[in-house]
C-alpha cells in the first residue's frame, strides 16, 4: 500500500526490510553448511554406506585366481567389501533374531554385518573349513554390541538343517528372520562334464537344504516373521556353463513364491534377492570356468561386478516391517542386465 505522495509507505518499508532480514537468516544456514562441507570430511546418514560405490569399486579384468571349494574371502584378490567399513545401520532390526546360512562370505556376511549395525541378533551358518572367514564375522557382530551364534554344519542333510535352526533358536532366543543364501556352483562347459556327484551336491545344498531348513524354522516364527532366499539372475536367464546350478536357483524361485501365499495367513513374509554377478568366493572355487574369470561381470551395463555390501541394503528392507506388502517378489540386483 502506498502513501498519498505515490511513495512507499513505512509499512512497505518495513516489510521489505523484514523480507530481507527472513531471506538472509534463511540463506546463512546453507552458507555456513556449504563452508562446513569444505572444511570438513563428508557425513553420512545412518544406514548411507561411507564408500563412493560406483567410484572406488574394482572392475574387470579380475586377476586369475582360484581356490579349493567353498574358498575364503579373506585370501581373494582383491577382497570383496561385505561393508565391514562402510555399512552403518540405524536401528531398522532393533530386538530381532536372524539366521543367516552362508553368513562368513561374499552375500550372506553383507546381510549378516547389516543385520547386526540395525540392531538384531544373528546367528551365522559356514561349512566348517570357513572358520577364519567366520571368525571375522563374530567379531564384527559383537563390536556393535550384537549377539553372534557360529554354527558351522555341512547342510546337505535334513538332520544337520534341523539341528542349525535348533542351535540358532537356542543361541539366540528365539527366530525372526531367515536367510538361506548358502550355495555350490561348479561351472562345466558341457552337460557331460557334470558328475551325479556334484548334481546331487548342488541340488542337496542350493534347494534341498532351504527346504529342510524352512520346515524347521517355521514353527519358530511368529507372524511378522521374514524369510529370504538368495536366488539368482540364473533363475530366469541361465547360464549354459552352470546348468545344475540355475536349475536349482529356478527352483529356488518357485518355491520362493509357492512358500509365500502358504505363509501369507500366518503374517510371515518370503521374498527372494536375485543378484547378477557378484564378487564372492562362489567365483574363485569353480564358479567361473578357467580363464573366464577375466570377464567377470564385465557384460553388465555397469561395466563391472557387483559387490555383496551393495546388496546389504535389500536384505535389510526385506526383512524389516517397512516391506510389511511385500511377500512372493524377486527382487533383482545384477548391475543393469536382466531382471525378474
Amino acid at each position: 500500500m502506498n502513501d498519498q505522495t505515490g511513495g512507499p509507505s513505512r509499512r512497505d518499508m518495513f516489510g521489505a526490510a523484514a523480507a530481507v532480514g527472513l531471506a538472509a537468516a534463511a540463506t546463512a544456514p546453507a552458507r555456513a553448511q556449504q563452508q562446513q562441507q569444505q572444511d570438513q570430511p563428508e557425513k553420512h546418514a545412518p544406514g548411507e554406506p561411507t564408500t563412493p560405490l560406483a567410484a572406488n569399486y574394482p572392475k574387470p579384468p579380475l586377476p586369475e585366481q582360484r581356490q579349493p571349494w567353498p574358498a575364503l574371502q579373506s585370501k581373494m584378490t582383491p577382497r570383496p567389501d561385505s561393508g565391514e567399513t562402510s555399512y552403518k545401520g540405524s536401528g531398522r532390526l532393533a530386538g530381532r533374531k536372524a539366521l543367516v546360512t552362508g553368513g562368513d562370505s561374499g552375500i550372506g556376511r553383507a546381510a549378516a554385518i547389516a543385520f547386526a549395525r540395525e540392531g538384531a541378533d544373528v546367528a551365522i551358518n559356514y561349512y566348517p573349513s570357513e572358520e577364519p572367514d567366520a571368525r571375522e564375522v563374530v567379531d564384527l557382530i559383537r563390536k556393535d554390541g550384537r549377539k553372534a551364534v557360529a554354527i558351522p554344519a555341512d547342510i546337505r542333510t535334513s538332520d544337520a538343517c534341523r539341528k542349525i535352526v535348533a542351535d540358532a533358536v537356542r543361541g539366540l532366543g528365539g527366530l525372526d528372520i531367515l536367510v538361506n543364501n548358502a550355495a555350490y556352483q561348479q561351472s562345466k562347459a558341457d552337460i557331460m562334464e557334470i558328475t551325479d556327484e556334484q548334481f546331487e551336491r548342488t541340488y542337496k545344498t542350493n534347494i534341498f537344504a532351504p527346504f529342510w531348513i524352512c520346515k524347521a524354522a517355521i514353527p519358530q516364527m511368529k507372524a511378522g516373521a521374514a524369510i529370504i532366499n538368495t536366488v539368482s539372475v540364473n533363475s530366469y536367464d541361465p547360464g549354459e556353463e552352470i546348468l545344475d546350478y540355475a536349475s536349482t536357483k529356478g527352483a529356488l524361485m518357485i518355491f520362493t513364491k509357492g512358500l509365500a501365499k502358504q505363509l501369507a495367513k500366518k503374517g510371515i513374509r518370503v521374498n527372494g534377492v536375485a543378484p547378477g554377478p557378484v564378487w564372492t568366493p562362489l567365483q574363485v572355487a569353480g564358479g567361473q570356468l578357467p580363464g573366464k574369470l577375466g570377464e567377470f561381470g564385465a557384460n553388465t551395463p555397469l561395466g563391472r561386478f557387483g559387490e555383496p555390501a551393495e546388496l546389504a541394503a535389500l536384505y535389510v528392507v526385506l526383512a524389516s516391517h517397512e516391506a510389511g506388502f511385500s511377500t512372493g517378489q524377486i527382487f533383482g540386483a545384477s548391475g543393469g542386465s536382466r531382471g525378474p
